[in-house]
């Protein structure tokens, strides 16, 4: 068995779109650009992102986008908008999610979100 070889990237997001950077966090979470990539390994990189306050929004998807989760209880779907989650947990949430929504939805993905940190 090879031994993975992980890189640390640190990308500051200042003035910068979200799912722009989202998309860059999500090749190196992923490891999409190194040259033994297959959809069914884990050999991405640690990706440290510093300045996520002053990430940028283009539109009105802050106060329009909405999020939906369920309860697993009947009638249970919840909705909240960016602005609410940016007010309770701030803007590295909102990026986490974003995120979240770009890698496989497979048991890898729990693996791969962990190597990514939000700094402010």
């Amino acid at each position: 068995m090879d031994l993975i070889k992980r890189e640390n990237h640190i990308i500051d997001a200042t003035d910068k779109v979200l799912g722009r950077l989202a998309t860059q966090v999500v090749v190196l979470l992923r490891g999409k650009s190194k040259v033994g990539f297959a959809p069914y390994k884990d050999i991405g990189d640690f990706v440290t992102v510093k300045n996520v306050d002053k990430l940028k929004f283009t539109g009105k998807k802050f106060t329009d986008k909405i999020y939906y989760h369920h309860t697993l209880y009947l009638g249970g779907l919840k909705k909240t908008t960016m602005k609410e989650i940016k007010d309770k947990k701030g803007t590295s949430e909102i990026f986490r999610k974003a995120v979240m929504g770009m890698l496989t939805k497979n048991k890898l993905r729990a693996k791969q979100i962990k190597r990514l940190r939000c700094e402010k």
